[in-house]
């Protein structure tokens, strides 16, 4: 007799887990798309910083993402393109090869002349590169070169490329031209920077990172800072400039001859001049200091706005 089939299925189960239940979804979604492959999001950007950002203890001109300009800025990149052509004429005019680092370098009037137009033409581009898509390396770049162009022998006279005016022969128009320019220089520099900032700034603002009472107010008072200084500026040194005609006048009071010989003495027009000068406005300065002239100023303000 054939033996009877057993109806045990034990067997079939034989190093198996048996579960209950169905397995989980989740963990099997969650199997299904494990691999291999690191996610490109999830790997951090690595910059390796060069040798010149070692040895500073990072970079010179940090990188820096703004926000579209509003109007505010805009208004101070249009004012940045209008000194920076004025100096860069400025600079033509005031700069002649003859003196310049380039001409003591290569010892020709005409390759110096070439280097000088050369050198002021990129600060130009570079000052509109800069200011345009407000990047502090095209800025600084700019007045770098600005600074290069103007450098000059010790020895050197004033002089003029070219001279429509005949400004050559008035000693004092022509002091008066290069303090206009030293006055654009620092503008160019200061409203170049202020770009930069003021970006930062708005861009703080709009991602509400700060928050800011009365921007408006800040803006104002920085335009009055920009119409004032460099007002301010003039006059001291045209007061520095006019040394061989101030001193004179005050020591004419006690004696006539010594005030003349001042008035054709050479050498208030030297450095010896200007060092007289610069003291004479210091002490002017320091005077009006003294007098705490600034906290009456600010208190008449106050006042009158309130």
């Amino acid at each position: 007799m054939a033996g009877k089939t057993s109806g045990d299925t034990a067997h079939l189960y034989d190093s198996k887990t048996v579960r209950s239940s169905a397995p989980s979804r989740k963990k099997l979604a969650g199997n299904a798309g494990i691999g291999t492959e690191i996610p490109k999001d999830a790997i951090p950007e690595i910059q390796i910083p060069s040798f010149v950002e070692s040895l500073l203890g990072g970079p010179l001109v940090p990188k820096m993402k703004f926000l579209p300009p509003d109007k505010m800025v805009q208004n101070l990149q249009l004012a940045v393109y209008g000194i920076l052509i004025a100096l860069a004429f400025l600079t033509l005019i005031v700069s002649p090869g003859a003196g310049t680092i380039w001409y003591m370098l290569t010892g020709s009037i005409g390759v110096a002349t070439t280097i000088q137009v050369v050198v002021i033409a990129l600060a130009t581009i570079a000052g509109f590169i800069g200011t345009f898509r407000r990047d502090g390396r095209y800025l600084l770049t700019s007045n770098v070169l600005f600074i290069l162009a103007i450098l000059r022998f010790a020895s050197s006279k004033v002089a003029l490329s070219f001279d429509p005016f005949g400004l050559a022969d008035r000693p004092f128009l022509l002091s008066s031209l290069v303090v206009v320019y030293a006055v654009f220089l620092i503008m160019y520099i200061e409203i170049g920077n202020g770009v930069l900032r003021y970006s930062m700034l708005d861009t703080s603002i709009r991602t509400n990172e700060v928050y800011v009472m009365n921007p408006g107010k800040i803006v104002g008072k920085y335009h009055r800072a920009l119409v004032l200084n460099p007002i301010i500026s003039i006059v001291l040194a045209t007061l520095v400039l006019s040394a061989n005609t101030i001193l004179p006048a005050l020591v004419g009071v006690l004696s006539s001859n010594t005030a003349r010989r001042l008035e054709e003495s050479v050498e208030l027009t030297s450095v010896y001049g200007v060092a007289l000068g610069t003291l004479f406005v210091f002490l002017v300065t320091g005077a009006l200091f003294a007098l705490n002239l600034p906290t009456h100023l600010q208190r008449y303000r106050e006042n009158r706005e309130a």
